[in-house]
């Protein structure tokens, strides 16, 4: 690639990164500054405090996002990828040979991953509730349309999530480069009428705010990490857009514009306190209050969007790592793979962000509950980066401690100050996380227990099929494919078959699926054929947990194996569990039934595999777990 066309790329990739990966934190002096002034936190509205909060705010975009995410977490990337699942897999496959440490990283790690269901909700629903509230400074009259005006919205951004990204995807970018500039300028018009704001750049000034504060620092900590909640984006879209492009579009526009609005508001309030009522949107003439909403509801979108596609993203590969059950996935895009949407997680989470903006009505009463779940994700994220850069970077005890320990100190920080705002909202993104990470962890647990009473029951592979190769059972002139989950005993659908039809095939293919805890697994390395007797072979399929599967395609690649096969004359044999649920060992026995019912409801493998429709042969059989 010549240097011109790299440099278009890198900027074509800056441009995107801006629309997707910086809508959350780009919105977040909506509402910011408002909290961090507002009656619960008690902080007096006078010069030193503004500039104190202002250089906290400043210094902690610095420490968290630039030096902790930008310069350090980026680096830590699985194969290209990004995210806590990514990371989660990392820090797992870097602790070595130890289970039990191995057991509680992952546990960790899906346990940050489900909260990221609660940011889900609460983004959306604070985010444009945020921006539709400006119609208030436009006149108070507007007040009692908020709510159904931002749930209107709302609606409309789920209900055109079928649709997919593509076409309004291209707009986010220029939006958002819009949506900055306009933080730089508005900011940077109240910094000149009150330049002494700008002392909020010496650190100082943060540390003597955080000290005078003493205990009730956590309280307000609790309001500053509202500046933050976005911060998590940066790595889990790495993938999309590259580690360079990120830290381009942080460094060169971002980080800037949020440093100027915020240090403008603090200079707007400290030339009108009575601003407070919202500062944002009191830093814009009353001529061009209406733009600055339709402009400010625009970005809320957009950072909407980013989370509702990631948890799209984030629910597939959680179902491919076994965490949860198949779910309908419906490709938006013919291009690009990634572009992706599931009705049934997205009318969950529109369920949850109506309930969310009629039960907390306003964007303070929301903020409550913002910070608990993002911050408690960043300590995740942050404790597995310190078994990375030990045991996979094999850096030494001390500079892995002295790279991580600092960061650590600051989310255990945040993490408490939110936990202080746990009955006033902060119950709710737990409570989310909470019963998602149960729902893994019952599929997850669910499934070993199935397999094991699977293994127990059928017969060994090997030696059954070794003795029917003596036998003069009729064969059909074509190949079957048994879809099995442990494929060292007889499939279920084989028996079936022999008994009902007492017929073999020709060409009899044991096929098992294994998703690995990588991104991608290259085609290389997608297919293994083993053969085991005449007419039996045992194939494994391999893939990441962003790789899309595709049997037909898979099994195209065992011709490089030896192995050649006619597409057009497979039949695919499913067996089908059908759970039943036994009080004794394994499970709690509601647990139980909650994974009979995910059995029961779970998506259909034909369109999760890809597999024709005409070409398949389902057999279901009774399961005691």
């Amino acid at each position: 690639m010549s240097n011109h066309s790299s440099r278009e790329s890198v900027a074509a990739l800056t441009l995107g990164a801006l629309g997707v990966v910086y809508g959350d934190i780009g919105t977040s002096p909506l509402y910011t500054m408002k909290e961090v002034f507002s009656p619960t936190t008690g902080v007096p509205l006078d010069a030193a405090h503004l500039i104190g909060a202002v250089s906290v705010i400043f210094w902690g975009l610095m420490m968290v996002v630039t030096l902790k995410y930008v310069l350090l977490i980026l680096r830590a990337d699985n194969r290209g990828e990004g995210g806590i699942m990514a990371l989660t897999a990392l820090a797992a496959k870097a602790a070595g040979t130890s289970g039990q440490r191995r057991v509680i990283l992952l546990l960790t790690g899906v346990f940050g991953a489900a909260l990221f269901y609660g940011d889900s909700i609460i983004t959306p629903a604070v985010t444009v509730l945020g921006a539709v509230e400006g119609l208030e400074m436009i006149s108070l009259s507007f007040k009692a349309y908020v709510v159904p005006i931002a749930l209107t919205v709302l609606i409309a951004l789920f209900a055109m999530q079928r649709y997919g990204t593509s076409v309004v995807g291209k707009l986010f970018g220029p939006v958002i480069v819009l949506w900055f500039g306009v933080l730089a300028v508005s900011g940077l018009n109240e910094i000149i009428q009150q330049p002494a704001i700008l002392t909020a750049l010496n650190p100082l000034n943060a540390i003597r705010f955080l000290s005078a504060q003493g205990w009730h620092v956590f309280v307000v900590g609790g309001a500053i990490v509202l500046a933050f909640t976005g911060a998590e984006a940066l790595y889990a879209d790495m993938g999309h857009f590259g580690k360079r492009p990120i830290q381009i579009a942080w460094m060169g526009l971002v980080l800037p514009s949020l440093a100027l609005n915020y240090m403008g508001q603090g200079a707007l309030l400290m030339r009108d306190p009575g601003a407070i009522e919202n500062p944002f949107f009191r830093l814009f003439p009353a001529s061009l209050l209406i733009p600055a909403v339709v402009l400010a509801t625009f970005a809320a979108v957009i950072a909407s969007q980013a989370v509702i596609s990631g948890a799209y993203s984030m629910t597939k590969q959680a179902m491919q790592l076994g965490l949860l059950p198949r779910m309908q996935v419906n490709f938006t895009s013919a291009k690009e793979m990634g572009q992706i949407y599931m009705p049934g997680v997205n009318w969950i989470l529109l369920a949850g962000v109506l309930l969310a903006v009629v039960g907390f009505g306003s964007s303070s009463a929301m903020a409550a509950a913002y910070g608990i779940a993002v911050t408690v994700t960043m300590l995740i994220t942050t404790i597995l980066t310190f078994f990375v850069v030990r045991n996979s970077w094999k850096f030494p005890l001390a500079v892995a401690l002295a790279s991580t320990c600092v960061f650590l100190t600051l989310d255990i920080l945040l993490v408490v100050s939110c936990s202080l705002k746990f009955f006033q909202g902060g119950w709710f993104p737990l409570a989310m996380g909470g019963v998602i990470f149960l729902v893994m962890a019952t599929w997850r647990r669910g499934r070993e227990l199935l397999i094991n009473s699977i293994r127990q029951h059928d017969p060994e592979l090997l030696p059954f099929i070794t003795a029917l190769s003596g036998d003069s059972i009729a064969r059909a002139s074509r190949t079957a494919v048994y879809a099995v989950a442990n494929p060292d005993t007889v499939p279920q659908a084989l028996m079936h078959n022999l008994k009902h039809n007492q017929v073999l095939h020709e060409r009899n293919l044991i096929l098992t699926v294994v998703f690995h805890d990588v991104p991608w697994i290259p085609f290389e390395e997608r297919v293994q054929v083993e053969a085991l007797a005449p007419g039996f072979w045992k194939v494994k399929v391999n893939y990441g947990f962003k790789n899309t599967p595709d049997i037909p395609k898979a099994l195209e690649l065992c011709a490089a194996h030896g192995l050649v096969l006619n597409l057009f004359e497979i039949s695919y044999f499913l067996s089908r569990e059908i759970v039943v649920p036994t009080k004794g060992t394994g499970m709690a026995h509601w647990r139980e039934l909650l994974f009979a019912l995910m059995s029961r409801n779970a998506g259909n493998v034909v369109d999760f595999f890809r597999l024709p429709n005409n070409c398949v042969i389902e057999l279901g059989t009774r399961v005691q777990i």
